[in-house]
């Protein structure tokens, strides 16, 4: 029988919540692109890589909310913690797209609760259904990210130094999630679920990118 969280990890939880949706992220390790010249760009690549780079900040929103879940019902100690070290990186990568957005002119979604609510959500079921499966929800979901990334790559502007050292950093970290995850177990998830996972992320970054 699963137990419920006491309440200091209530209130602690709560506050990831405040924290990731209205606070500013902090990154511990110094932006990917510190070091990288701002290039000109006109007001319509601006716009592009802003849009970019509203979508990826979203998906790390989503990924805090999914992480929270998954944590909170894991049963197996390494799983959690595996979780709340990819979590940890998470915000590291809110920190690094909050400033690229707010450099190039832009801002972050506006849907960022609902997004947030609903990954929650299927990351609280995750963990319910086994840690073997949690893992494999976690693996994939890095997995599809990775991809999404490596598009984004291919899609910012040429010139857009900046942003492309900063989801090319992200693609990092995502990879090693993924390789985590199957390493402590991960069940590969049936391909239904996996094909619903990837028509639920184009509709968030396609709204996104907008919104």
């Amino acid at each position: 029988m699963l137990k419920l969280p006491a309440l200091d990890t209530v209130i602690a939880e709560f506050d990831t919540v405040l924290r990731t949706l209205a606070a500013p992220a902090v990154s511990a390790r110094p932006h990917p692109d510190a070091h990288v010249e701002e290039t000109d760009m006109d007001a319509i690549q601006k716009r592009h890589a802003a849009g970019l780079m509203r979508v990826n900040h979203c998906g790390e929103v989503c990924a805090q909310a999914l992480y929270q879940g998954q944590s909170l019902t894991a049963r197996d100690p390494a799983a959690r913690e595996a979780l709340r070290a990819a979590a940890h990186e998470e915000v590291e990568h809110l920190a690094w797209t909050e400033r690229r957005i707010e450099a190039l002119g832009g801002r972050k979604s506006l849907l960022n609760p609902l997004w947030y609510a609903g990954s929650l959500a299927i990351g609280v079921t995750a963990g319910l259904i086994g840690d073997k499966w949690n893992l494999g929800f976690l693996a994939e979901t890095e997995r599809q990210v990775g991809a999404h990334l490596a598009g984004h790559l291919r899609q910012l502007p040429p010139q857009d130094a900046k942003s492309r050292a900063v989801v090319e950093q992200m693609h990092i970290d995502e990879t090693h999630h993924a390789e985590l995850a199957d390493q402590l177990g991960a069940a590969p998830l049936p391909a239904p679920v996996k094909a619903l996972m990837r028509a639920t992320s184009s509709v968030m970054t396609t709204l996104a990118y907008r919104i």
